[in-house]
C-alpha cells in the first residue's frame, strides 16, 4: 500500500510539473536591447537588439535572434515561478568578471517565467567568480 501512495505523489508531481511549461509561455515574443556582449546558451551574442520566441522545434527550447537576423542561438529554459504576476516584462542577466550569461525572461502579468539551463561554462565560471544578477526591460510583440 505505501509503494501505492508513492506513485500516485510522483505522478501527481510530474502532472503538476508537464503543465508548468504550459504556463511559461511568449504569444509572440519579447523584444530587448543590450548594450553589452553576451551568452545564450554556448552562443555568443554582440550586443544589440534581440528578439526571444518559442522555437518551432520544441516548447522547451527558446530561440533568441538579433532584430537584424545574423546572430541567433536556442537555448533550453526551465520554467520558474513568482509567488505573483511579474509587474513588467523584462530579461536578467548573472555578470562573472566582464562575461554576462542570458538568465531569465519574464513577461507582464504571468507568474511563471523562464530559467535558460546554465551550460558547463557559466557553471565552471560561477564556481569561481561573484555573481552580480541584473535585469533590462523588455517589451512584448
Amino acid at each position: 500500500m505505501k509503494n501505492v501512495s508513492k506513485l500516485v505523489v510522483r505522478m501527481g508531481l510530474l502532472s503538476l510539473l508537464s503543465v508548468m511549461p504550459l504556463a511559461a509561455q511568449i504569444d509572440n515574443g519579447v523584444d530587448f536591447t543590450t548594450s553589452f556582449p553576451f551568452y545564450a546558451g554556448n552562443a555568443k551574442m554582440p550586443a544589440g537588439s534581440y528578439k526571444i520566441t518559442h522555437s518551432d522545434m520544441d516548447e522547451s527550447i527558446l530561440q533568441i535572434q538579433s532584430n537584424d537576423g545574423v546572430h541567433s542561438a536556442l537555448v533550453e529554459f526551465i520554467p520558474t515561478h513568482s509567488a505573483q504576476p511579474h509587474p513588467h516584462s523584462d530579461v536578467t542577466f548573472h555578470k562573472y568578471g566582464d562575461t554576462e550569461y542570458l538568465n531569465r525572461i519574464w513577461v507582464q502579468g504571468q507568474e511563471y517565467g523562464m530559467k535558460v539551463d546554465p551550460t558547463k561554462a557559466e557553471t565552471k565560471t560561477a564556481a569561481n567568480a561573484k555573481v552580480v544578477e541584473h535585469s533590462l526591460s523588455a517589451s512584448l510583440r
